[in-house]
């Protein structure tokens, strides 16, 4: 018999409804702890029959059996956080608010009252019961709409969203995260109150409907974090980052529009090696075939994103890049995450166009190469530095980002190369792009075999 190894974690309490399409509701609080490294208890107060398309149904269990769930949780486990979702009656709302002057550990009550639709879905009653609970809470995240049935103060931009919040923190909560997602707007902006700051999380909003259970997923990231120690501002900083990319890169399930991706954490940590992997092979077979004809004067390099790459530290690249010697191409050291910076920008840039993009290389661009790529006929772009402003140059700061809209901006077919014409202290630079390292190497072959021949 083998010894057992058990493992400590944070524990955190859901207090929702179950959502049976798994995208909201308990169900999406429950993945979004374990994303965070937190072990996930649950109370449930309603059973819906939902999917991606809307709610067929629901129960509300009785307050007896939402009691006797909060006890048996708190009787057992060293619960470090808890969060509250769909309540849905004043009797359930006011069960717990009792159980919660309780509690010994941070509440974040995310005040479930308007549907997507704008439907309240609480009688006034119940509304007011919200104030109670809101009294023994850490944090309440209400969205704009929940925001103006609390305070009468409809939210319209950040001003009146930090109105909003102080409004709230009259009901004795500790801070307010009005969340942003359904003001109007090129970006996100989600204002957290508390009666000595005010802080703006902001986010380039992403053009998706995909968003069902966001709500759920950002009440339960905080929850999660403050389960951990975590203090209340940079719980909310986290959570919201963590928000922004489960939107970013949601589910595609069902025939309506999906749900966020509560697991992206995991899933994006877990692809770090094998995304390392990748780019050595495809440095390998680059050296196998001796690609001297494409290495630049800069160096060539090799960049891989892992699956929901939002940064250079989330791509792997050859440290030193790959350069000429006497006898081939060799990489100057080996393969690691940060490595790169400029084809790694211009990667990220493209993936805001076509987010299955995966892999880049930077190759030499003269007149050899730019035959060689008529002559295979590829979908190409290009672009001109001396077209960027100098007012351009400053407010993006990099050549990259907008260099990649000029290619894969308004596009029906995506270029397999990018072609880069430099100026005067930049050298003139093909980028080859890919989904899939087997399809960068082969590009890149087929292009070295033609320069060549």
């Amino acid at each position: 018999m083998r010894t057992p190894a058990p493992e400590s974690r944070p524990v955190a309490l859901t207090i929702a409804g179950s959502d049976s399409g798994g995208g909201a509701g308990i169900q999406a609080d429950l993945a979004t702890m374990a994303a965070h490294g937190v072990f996930g208890t649950s109370a449930i107060t309603a059973v819906t029959a939902q999917n991606t398309r809307g709610v067929e149904s629901s129960h509300v269990l009785p307050t007896a059996e939402i009691e006797a769930q909060l006890e048996a949780v708190t009787d057992d486990f060293a619960v470090g956080a808890a969060k509250t979702g769909m309540l849905a009656t004043t009797e359930v709302i006011e069960t717990v608010a009792e159980y919660a002057q309780e509690f010994e550990f941070p509440l974040v009550v995310d005040p479930v009252m308007v549907a997507t639709s704008g439907d309240r879905l609480l009688e006034p009653e119940a509304e007011r019961a919200y104030e109670e609970l809101l009294g023994t809470a850490t944090v309440a995240t209400p969205n704009a709409d929940e925001a103006e049935v609390l305070t009468d103060i409809a939210v319209t931009d950040e001003e009146r969203a930090r109105e909003a919040g102080e409004a709230i923190l009259e009901t004795g909560v500790d801070a307010v995260l009005v969340k942003g997602g359904h003001v109007p707007g090129e970006r996100v902006r989600d204002v957290l109150v508390t009666a000595e700051t005010v802080r703006t999380f902001e986010h380039p909003r992403v053009g998706t409907e995909a968003t069902h259970g966001s709500g759920c997923a950002l009440a339960a990231a905080i929850a999660a974090r403050l389960a951990t120690g975590e203090p209340l501002e940079p719980a909310v900083e986290g959570a919201t980052d963590f928000l922004a990319r489960a939107v970013r890169y949601p589910y595609d399930v069902g025939e309506g529009h999906g749900a966020v991706n509560h697991m992206h954490p995991l899933r994006n940590d877990a692809a770090r090696e094998p995304t390392a992997e990748e780019v050595q092979a495809i440095v390998d077979r680059l050296v196998a075939a001796d690609v001297s004809a494409l290495v630049p004067e800069v160096g060539m390099n090799v960049v891989g994103a892992t699956p929901y790459a939002e940064s250079v530290a989330e791509t792997a690249a050859v440290e030193g890049r790959i350069t000429r010697t006497l006898s081939g191409v060799r990489p100057n050291r080996g393969v690691r995450f940060g490595a790169s910076s400029h084809v790694a920008r211009f990667l990220l840039s493209a993936r805001e166009f076509v987010p299955a993009l995966r892999f880049a290389v930077n190759c030499r661009f003269d007149a050899d190469v730019e035959a060689a790529l008529e002559a295979l006929a590829w979908p190409i772009a290009e672009y001109d530095r001396g077209d960027q402003s100098a007012e351009i140059r400053e407010t993006e700061g990099s050549t990259m980002g907008w260099g990649a809209r000029q290619a894969f901006a308004d596009r029906e077919e995506p270029p397999v190369a990018v072609v880069d014409r430099g100026e005067v202290g930049k050298e003139a630079l093909v980028k080859i792009v890919a989904a899939d390292p087997e399809t960068l190497a082969d590009r890149t072959l087929a292009l070295e075999r033609e320069v060549t021949r």
